[in-house]
């Protein structure tokens, strides 16, 4: 969608239009009601304070959507399509990376209660394993809820930089 056809939406589109990046609605609702934008960086500045911090809540909704690592979206949707592309470096055909990270996901899982996210776009599967298997050694998880939060908003700023041009 270009910058002023968002800019020109009605509010209820343009947090449509906003939701794949981040199922956040404080931060859809934020950025749809800043309108108009004069560029794609000013809106790409305005998201990366929005609806700061994140909560536990908004955290989780948000998590619901991203699969594990290594394992790809299924479907049709925006946010499938997004995804499938984030993790292109993650070659699901190399057995030994795809059984690290489907161990190092159900150890993530089992330490921390939810998946594991990381920005994949422009990483290899030996740095997405490497963060994974730092971040297992965290033993704080107030330390390891900020590196999610933090991951979250770098993977929306991203999609909203691919959704809006």
């Amino acid at each position: 969608m270009l910058l002023e056809q968002f800019n020109e939406a009605d509010r209820a589109e343009a947090i449509a239009v906003l939701r794949p990046c981040v199922d956040v609605t404080r931060w859809c609702e934020h950025l749809a009601d800043r309108r108009p934008y004069d560029s794609i960086d000013a809106l790409v500045a305005e998201g990366g304070s929005a609806a700061s911090p994140f909560t536990a809540a908004e955290v989780e909704q948000a998590l619901s959507h991203h699969p594990r690592i290594g394992e790809r979206a299924g479907g049709d949707s925006t946010e499938a399509s997004l995804s499938r592309s984030e993790q292109a470096g993650v070659d699901p055909a190399d057995a030994e990376i795809a059984r690290a990270l489907a161990e190092g996901n159900a150890a993530y899982e089992a330490k921390f209660g939810r998946v594991f996210l990381i920005r994949a776009a422009g990483r290899s599967a030996g740095e997405i394993l490497a963060a994974l298997t730092e971040r297992l050694g965290h033993d704080d998880d107030a330390e390891e809820e900020a590196i999610v939060a933090q991951q979250l908003r770098e993977i929306a700023l991203i999609r909203l930089k691919g959704l809006i041009t």
